[in-house]
């Protein structure tokens, strides 16, 4: 049985498990609406994004799944920088065995400093060590930071689009 992990540190980082409380440091840090250049929408506002983040920390509503959510504080300068999250599924033939969907976000003003990177290295880690023996990941063709994150984590891109995405798979 697959459980989440706890708070997961790195060496410049601590990714912390997502707590509806963290909606008013990160309505700041996702201000930004090019942030959704390649995903659309546009940033939530805090009572959204509050009301967003109980959503996930309640967990998703089909048994199959597991939603893991944290928030990236940067160590040095005591901030929430950005996100991580897995959407969690065992294949199905009852040995256990798990894929998870991860994703990554980071805030405009902390992009370019490898936090993205570090925080998705630290969460395919520590979801390896938890039982997740794949992983996937859908990239916007055009957004080639989030392509190297997925690079750097040994994910590799497929033919496969989904909503404009390319997924990205572990070997």
């Amino acid at each position: 049985m697959f459980t989440v992990p706890g708070t997961v540190r790195t060496p410049r980082l601590t990714l912390l498990p997502l707590e509806a409380a963290h909606a008013e440091e990160m309505a700041e840090v996702l201000d930004d609406p090019a942030l959704h250049a390649f995903t659309g929408g546009r940033p939530l506002g805090l009572d959204e994004l509050r009301s967003r983040y109980e959503r996930l920390v309640a967990g998703s509503p089909d048994p199959g799944q597991i939603w893991a959510n944290w928030v990236v504080r940067l160590d040095a300068a005591d901030r929430l920088t950005g996100t991580v999250q897995a959407t969690v599924t065992t294949h199905g033939d009852g040995d256990g065995r798990c894929t998870a969907e991860i994703a990554w976000v980071v805030g405009s003003g902390w992009q370019r400093r490898g936090i993205a990177t570090e925080a998705a290295r630290g969460l395919v880690a520590a979801l390896t060590a938890a039982g997740v023996e794949r992983f996937v990941a859908h990239v916007h063709p055009g957004h080639r930071a989030s392509a190297a994150v997925a690079a750097a984590v040994g994910l590799a891109p497929t033919g496969h689009v989904q909503d404009g995405e390319v997924r990205w798979e572990s070997g």
